[in-house]
């Protein structure tokens, strides 16, 4: 095999679930057994630096410091990052620019979530005893990043979380296509049971069981709606204990660390770049400019076509992201030959908050080197679709360097559409969801509204009002908007 010796190389990933409830076991925990799984000591005590997904179930000043000191690595400079479930592929992109320019030979990327062990220790009043560090453990750079996920006009209606949003947009999704509720329910419920049979065949999933179409998209005992149209089944399990590691090396490091190279797979490429962080100012809430562009660059990078491409890896929180991200990639949706997920999803495959990427790599990088000569895509989705990496991947050695690019620039010249966090007057219905309570009545309605200038203004019925929009058709309704950010329909 020729390669530049500055090449970068994944030659470690590895996954860890905890399904037996031991409150002893801590993140940091996680990250050390996926580490363990990921690479022999020989590799890990060769670490020079650790990059953390940020964690939400327990909060450490320095959580690499932590590893490190576990696994032999004590000189290695840490990193913590922001929010966001685009960061597991940011970090490795920036982890190759460093190895390529020799700011880095041995990166280990590593996330983890104890959030079902930490939420059932919380519902009794309990405080787990992990660790501790004090502030003499200064706090490791990068935290501190990331972007607010609710502005003002969001903020004042309290459409303030992704299990509000994304059904939003999944709305929009169905109005563009001209579907009736019913058959874009049905639609949607195939499309997550194709995930389901995927994550049955993954044995890194959490839930290892395939679920009927009619079994997601129906509500029933044990899947409840949670905003209309989605039910529990519809909506990222973040009841997880999961972590995950990727190593990624120079190639030079790799001989001298004597690692087989039946386990190397490449990145060939990858790209970054954001939607508007203000939801109301998309242009549409069925499309992603960021996701179309930095998506088809990364391909043109690669110097791939996406009908090259064997295996995909779709974000998919919730059922209105993958299907946004097919129709800007150009992929088929549903199609058995390719589905769009090595893992399962968030879902079934488990979706422990900003770390599921780093499962979806290290599972792409045992498809790749099961099937040698093949390629691999990873998208990843921070925010409500707002923030996006590309990676691609493969085993044969790359012709050239590791190439990335910032796309931004290209993303910000799309159009975008006005979005006054106060107005008042008479619009029309966009899209909407409906948010329920665990008896099946509606708690209230965010409404997305066009205004006669055809600005975009977020709106919120009232309970007393909101039942009707659990089955009518309302889209295109008259809607009067008032100064306070409620809303009536004429």
């Amino acid at each position: 095999m020729s390669l530049a010796p500055r090449t970068p190389v994944l030659v470690g990933y590895g996954q860890v679930n905890q399904h037996t409830e031991d409150p002893s076991v801590e993140p940091v925990d996680l990250m050390v057994a996926a580490a363990r799984s990921a690479a022999e000591s020989r590799v890990l005590e060769s670490v020079d630096a650790v990059r953390v997904v940020n964690l939400l179930s327990w909060r450490y000043r320095d959580p690499g410091l932590l590893l490190a000191q576990h696994l032999g690595a004590g000189n290695a400079k840490t990193q913590y990052t922001g929010i966001g479930g685009n960061v597991p592929q940011t970090l490795v992109n920036q982890a190759c620019l460093d190895i390529q320019q020799a700011r880095a030979d041995v990166v280990l990327i590593a996330g983890a979530e104890t959030w079902r062990t930490r939420s059932r220790l919380r519902a009794v009043g309990v405080r787990p005893d992990w660790t501790r560090q004090d502030e003499s453990v200064p706090a490791a750079p990068g935290g501190d990043g990331g972007v607010p996920m609710a502005g003002p006009a969001e903020i004042r209606i309290g459409l303030d979380r992704p299990a509000y949003v994304y059904p939003l947009f999944e709305q929009a999704v169905r109005i563009a296509h001209g579907e009736t509720t019913d058959r874009h329910r049905r639609r949607v419920g195939e499309l997550w049971s194709q995930f389901s049979a995927v994550a049955a065949t993954n044995p890194h999933a959490w839930t290892r069981k395939v679920f009927a179409a009619e079994d997601i998209w129906r509500e029933g005992p044990g899947n409840r709606m949670i905003s209309w149209p989605y039910t529990k089944l519809m909506n990222s399990n973040n009841m997880v204990d999961q972590g995950a590691v990727l190593i990624l090396v120079a190639a030079e490091k790799a001989i001298q660390l004597q690692i087989p190279t039946e386990r190397w797979v490449f990145p060939y490429a990858g790209t970054d770049a954001h939607d508007t962080y203000a939801i109301g100012e998309r242009a549409e809430f069925y499309r992603s400019p960021a996701i179309r562009i930095a998506g088809e660059r990364a391909l043109e990078l690669a110097e791939v076509g996406i009908g090259e491409i064997e295996h995909v890896d779709v974000y998919s929180c919730f059922p209105s992201a993958v299907q946004i991200a097919a129709r800007e990639l150009g992929l088929k949706v549903g199609d058995p030959r390719r589905p769009l997920t090595v893992t399962g999803g968030l879902t079934f495959a488990g979706g422990p908050w900003n770390n599921y990427v780093t499962h979806s790599i290290a599972t792409m990088a045992e498809r790749l080197v099961r099937q040698p000569g093949s390629t691999g895509l990873i998208t990843a989705n921070g925010g409500y679709l707002t923030k996006h990496s590309f990676g691609v991947y493969g085993t044969q050695p790359p012709d050239g360097e590791f190439r990335w690019e910032d796309v931004q620039p290209a993303v910000d010249r799309e159009p975008t559409r006005a979005a006054p966090a106060e107005w008042s007057g008479m619009g029309t219905v966009e899209s909407w969801t409906t948010p329920v309570d665990r008896e099946g009545r509606a708690e209230k309605a965010f409404l997305a509204v066009r205004t006669p200038e055809d600005a975009r203004v977020l709106a919120v019925i009232t309970a007393s009002e909101a039942e009707a929009t659990l089955h009518d058709e309302i889209a295109g309704a008259a809607v009067d908007v008032h100064s306070d950010g409620t809303a009536s329909l004429k």
